[in-house]
């Protein structure tokens, strides 16, 4: 199963779209990498939601935006092979590209501006800061800082940019939620960064790389 012409296609950011998890890196960045990594696996065992989990690890991490921005610079976004031939081939068959993500704007935009990828296109967290950059919270106003944020994202799309359907691609369960009534028609699971069994058991269409999208639409 591919997307088929004229559908839009929404990808996952961290482990999908890149191979870095960026939260996990910006907290190693910081020195507090084990402390947030405990509070994500306490995150995935369901005891907390969503959005006290992404509050909880925030706190711990306090980024300012001038350690987001020395991040970027010491760390640039680490592509999927294969994403910048598939966002290319997307455009010559007139998909529109869109990025969902639990990550954070401020990381995610300058991705996005590098490939051509409007703004607009974006769903993701957004930190706030003080006058002087530091850290103060996130926009809890965003889909994704919340549970079920990703369906609620697609949907938004296909409503707000008039898409007769939608195709999800990425690797975790919160992806394989999209696939849901009045949101993703398909989700596509990738595993080339890390393979959830959950997650390829459920997929329409389970691939291990980039490449083997882009050449279906061949």
């Amino acid at each position: 199963m591919t997307p088929s012409s004229g559908c839009a296609v929404c990808f996952d950011v961290d482990s999908t779209f890149c191979e870095d998890e960026s939260i996990d890196e910006l907290a190693a960045y910081l020195g507090v990498g084990s402390e947030v990594a405990a509070l994500t696996t306490q995150a995935m065992g369901g005891s907390v939601d969503f959005r006290t989990a992404l509050a909880m690890r925030l706190s711990v991490m306090k980024p300012s935006r001038q350690s987001i921005d020395k991040f970027l610079v010491e760390h640039p976004h680490r592509l999927s092979p294969g994403i910048p031939e598939l966002v290319q081939r997307l455009r010559q068959r007139g998909q529109t590209v869109f990025l969902v993500s639990g990550g954070f704007h401020q990381i995610i935009d300058p991705l996005a501006a590098a490939l051509n990828i409007p703004a607009s296109h974006v769903f993701a967290n957004t930190i706030t800061f003080d006058e002087q950059g530091a850290y103060t919270g996130f926009d809890k106003s965003e889909f994704t800082s919340q549970s079920g944020g990703k369906p609620a994202a697609v949907r938004h799309i296909k409503d707000t940019f008039k898409l007769e359907s939608v195709v999800m691609v990425g690797d975790g369960a919160t992806d394989l939620e999209a696939r849901s009534e009045g949101a993703a028609s398909l989700f596509i699971g990738y595993g080339g960064v890390v393979v959830r069994a959950n997650v390829a058991a459920k997929a329409d269409w389970f691939v291990m790389s980039i490449q083997a999208i882009t050449d279906a639409l061949a």
